[in-house]
């Protein structure tokens, strides 16, 4: 993906099935698994950099001594920060005789080394709502007394109905003070474990249990999946949540429609989740057929005595993965993720030979960003596919009507082969420097450089991208470099389709007005005198708004109704012409069509953000919402409104 889209976020869980001492002398350490969740969080670092926590929770710490800890840091390089300040923290301890640490001890570790327990878990943090800053960092912590009444939450998720989840709070009379749903995520839940935790107390203590038994009668009892399955009827949203009790209860559960990505492990010594599953291959040296998807609409409820269950939460509903995962946000190292991109590549082909007549001799293929390699790999299996077709029908007509000769062989045989080259270079220091800068228009355009003297005035230089979200960097940078290549053509070939609609689950593409669809649809509108298109679908949107939101239909998608894809993205080439150059050559971006997506990737088929089709009635209340904030010049996303 060319352009810079804030996305998803990463979760890490590990419950240790054995004692701490039994890791020491195995491993040959006692902070195993502190390690392992570094590990497991470093290998999904593609999927947060606005900041991460950690958390542990030990298990039967003596009556006086903390249970519940967290740490976070929303700085650059925050993960690394996160766990150099813990190893730092336990070198101290090392090294002070005060401290009554033994590092030969794995007890004493345990009891003051702060990440020493046995459920451990990490986040790493892309912020769609509230803040930037530490607070606003997961994990979220709930204290009590009570261990369990103790609460401490994180995830990759967002709530479209957050504003409606605070009122809820409120009505029951509570005070909610901070303006993100994972805190209402976290008082949610925290309210029903506080009800469930005083009903069992009550029945206890009436039952004349001695005071000092109480608490791990409450333990045995607790039920996550009942709290769960009362909170789960009123979160409209996408999400993957994972959690502990301060007894040592875990929990992971996923939103019903399976729109956040959440896989396990499991062997004698761990469990462990993640929102990606090759992390987990790599972290525990597992094989594919190790890792399992945790299903839509359940949880996964570990008990702090050793119990492990997966039970389902919510009513069933149908399935819709976010697609977006397998196009670019997850690690393309998985192997199902690896085909499906070269899949979403190779499904370009028709639309690449149309847009150069077939002259594949007089082509250069390449890709931008590095992420789009894998699609631009399907590309060329593809072409090649084609070509060898191509050659294959060619010389059996010539064999049939015997003309095959040395000359027909060379003509046939030896040209109008697909060429592939590195051509477009990203500059990552330069980019991570201007992200920073407010005045950095006049450095975009030198994020990316180039391959010289490889594209000559009679080439066109096809060009394949993840996805075109803004345009803003095709516009300002990459195009204008490309151009310096002087070829006579410049195709840019997106492996999704045109973004339409806003993402309301958790990917950062919320405002209609920066989507570079949007505004072509709008242009043509304009252009073509059908202003009143407009207005109409503001009204439209209007009344939606006044409906119950289980009754809302999206009425965005009259925008783009008069129109064909082929004539957006004929706008969109438009668009994008690099005017501000001397070159004079032709630009035509292309995208992928719908059903190609889905026959690309069959299972993931979440694709609301191309057909305004979404999973949930919050979904329509989004997009609604988006466009008349656009029509009014409302600048913000459009979940963001709290009370």
């Amino acid at each position: 993906m060319s352009d810079s889209i804030k996305h998803e976020c990463g979760l890490a869980f590990i419950r240790l099935k054995q004692p701490v001492a039994y890791y020491y002398e195995r491993y040959g350490t006692a902070l195993y698994g502190f390690n392992k969740l570094f590990l497991l969080m470093e290998k999904q670092h593609n999927r947060g950099q606005d900041g991460a926590g950690i958390g542990c929770c030990k298990l039967d710490m003596p009556l006086g001594q903390p249970y519940l800890f967290r740490a976070r840091n929303s700085k650059r390089e925050s993960l690394s920060r996160v766990i150099q300040d813990q190893l730092q923290a336990y070198e101290r301890l090392k090294k002070n005789r005060k401290s009554g640490m033994d590092p030969d001890d794995p007890e004493s570790v345990k009891h003051h080394f702060d990440f020493g327990g046995e459920v451990l878990m990490g986040h790493l943090r892309y912020g769609t709502s509230g803040g930037f800053g530490r607070g606003s960092c997961h994990p979220h912590l709930r204290r009590s007394n009570w261990p369990t009444k103790s609460l401490m939450v994180l995830g990759n998720f967002n709530m479209t109905n957050a504003a409606d989840l605070n009122h809820h709070l409120i009505n029951r009379g509570q005070h909610p003070v901070f303006g993100t749903d994972t805190q209402t995520v976290l008082e949610e839940i925290g309210f029903h474990l506080d009800e469930q935790h005083d009903e069992i107390y009550r029945k206890k203590r009436d039952q004349g249990v001695d005071g000092t038994l109480i608490p791990e009668a409450i333990s045995e009892e607790l039920d996550i999946t009942k709290i769960l399955r009362t909170c789960g009827e009123i979160w409209d949203g996408g999400y993957a949540i994972t959690g502990v009790v301060g007894n040592g209860d875990g929990f992971v559960f996923r939103d019903p429609n399976g729109i956040r990505p959440c896989h396990y492990y499991e062997d004698d010594e761990l469990i462990a989740f993640a929102s990606e599953r090759v992390p987990l291959m790599t972290t525990f040296d597992a094989e594919t057929s190790d890792i399992h998807e945790l299903p839509p609409g359940h949880v996964a409820v570990m008990k702090n005595s050793g119990g492990f269950d997966i039970e389902p939460f919510t009513a069933p509903r149908v399935e819709t993965p976010c697609s977006f995962e397998r196009i670019y946000f997850s690690r393309g190292n998985d192997p199902d993720i690896y085909r499906e991109r070269k899949a979403l590549g190779a499904a370009l082909v028709p639309q690449i030979l149309d847009s150069i007549d077939n002259n594949l001799e007089d082509t250069i293929v390449s890709f931008v960003p590095n992420t789009a390699e894998i699609a631009y790999q399907g590309v060329m299996s593809g072409l090649r596919m084609h070509r060898r077709d191509e050659v294959k029908h060619e010389l059996m007509k010539a064999v049939a009507a015997g003309t095959l000769d040395e000359t027909s062989i060379d003509d046939l045989v030896l040209r109008n082969w697909p060429r592939g080259e590195k051509i477009a270079h990203k500059d990552i220091k330069l980019r991570t420097f201007i992200s920073q800068e407010d005045g950095r228009d006049q450095l975009v355009s030198h994020v990316y450089d180039v391959t010289y003297d490889v594209i000559k005035p009679h080439h066109n230089l096809v060009v394949v991208d993840d996805s075109i979200v803004r345009g803003t960097t095709l516009r300002k940078s990459i195009l204008k470099i490309l151009a310096r290549t002087n070829p006579k053509k410049i195709v840019i070939a997106s492996t999704a389709p045109q973004i339409r609609y806003p993402d309301c689950y958790g990917i950062d593409m919320s405002e209609l007005g920066k989507f570079i669809a949007f505004q072509a649809a709008i242009e043509l509108l304009r252009r073509t005198g059908q202003q009143s298109v407009i207005v109409d679908t503001y009204h439209a949107c209007i009344d939606e708004l006044k409906k119950p939101v289980a009754e809302m239909e999206n009425r965005v998608k009259g925008i783009y109704a008069p129109f064909s894809p082929e004539e957006i993205s004929e706008e969109i080439s438009r668009m994008v012409y690099p005017v501000e150059i001397p070159w004079k050559g032709e630009v035509e971006v292309i995208y992928q069509g719908i059903h190609n997506l889905h026959a690309s990737i069959p299972h993931h088929n979440g694709d609301w953000y191309f057909t305004g089709d979404f999973p949930t009635p919050g979904g329509y209340q989004v997009v609604n919402t988006a466009f008349v904030n656009f029509y009014e010049k409302r600048d913000g996303r459009a979940y963001d409104v709290w009370f």
